[in-house]
């Protein structure tokens, strides 16, 4: 058996279409996520009443479900809460592209609000009293201060829930959308070269994770080596101010 690469070839304009959806669901589920997760972790980190146990509940949900249910629920039960709420009973539809980016985005967010509190609880109590000698207000203290710190400090694993969200991207196929994934697998199918699409699919994937990877822990080893070097938590608000 011949391995067609120019099967490959010719249907590299339909791929790369399929790798910009991928890409675009990518980074705004990432940059939604990360916002939305940040705001709820410093919510739960100076424990406001009732809405950090809220938070709690649904960090829990989201972080014990598969994220092929997520997309199921919300694309069929959404329209039909709509249709509830709505004064003459009238049906409304969400569209496939509106429920993938919507649900990446709340499901991303669960995980980036536990990766950012874990950053925030990494910083050292002593920014947080520095900031108040300073008279910093609360939003400034985090915003300013503290938020900064622990993103940095949870940089690399951040670039690892990327990957992760990367990959599962390619789960939308269950709302008819076409990825990467999906589009290699559409051609695969139809022109029955499977083994050549699904095996250029895989080296695609191997080769992007892989460089990210790798730059994972390049930041996780420059943090390693730029934390033996730090100086001491007092001058860096001092220096902030």
């Amino acid at each position: 058996m011949t391995f067609d690469y120019e099967a490959i070839v010719a249907a590299l304009p339909y791929l790369g279409q399929g790798m910009v959806f991928t890409l675009q669901l990518t980074l705004v589920a990432f940059a939604g996520g990360l916002v939305i997760g940040t705001a709820m972790a410093v919510v739960r980190h100076i424990e406001v009443p009732v809405l950090s146990k809220i938070i709690w509940a649904y960090v829990t949900v989201m972080r014990s479900i598969p994220l092929i249910m997520v997309l199921f629920w919300f694309f069929f039960l959404v329209p039909v809460a709509l249709r509830t709420l709505s004064p003459n009973g009238m049906s409304v539809s969400v569209s496939p592209q509106l429920t993938a980016f919507v649900t990446y985005t709340l499901f991303e967010a669960a995980y980036f609000c536990e990766i950012i509190r874990s950053g925030l609880l990494a910083v050292p109590r002593g920014q947080f009293e520095g900031a108040k000698a300073l008279g910093l207000s609360t939003w400034q203290t985090f915003s300013l201060i503290i938020v900064p710190q622990a993103v940095k400090a949870v940089v690399p694993i951040m670039v690892t829930q990327a990957v992760i969200l990367f990959q599962d991207t390619s789960l939308v196929y269950v709302l008819s959308l076409t990825d990467f994934v999906g589009a290699a697998s559409k051609i695969a199918q139809r022109d029955g070269k499977l083994v050549e699409f699904y095996t250029f699919a895989a080296v695609v994937y191997f080769v992007v994770c892989s460089m990210v990877a790798e730059l994972s822990d390049y930041l996780r080893h420059r943090r390693q080596t730029t934390s033996a070097m730090r100086v001491p938590s007092g001058e860096a608000v001092k220096a902030t101010a």
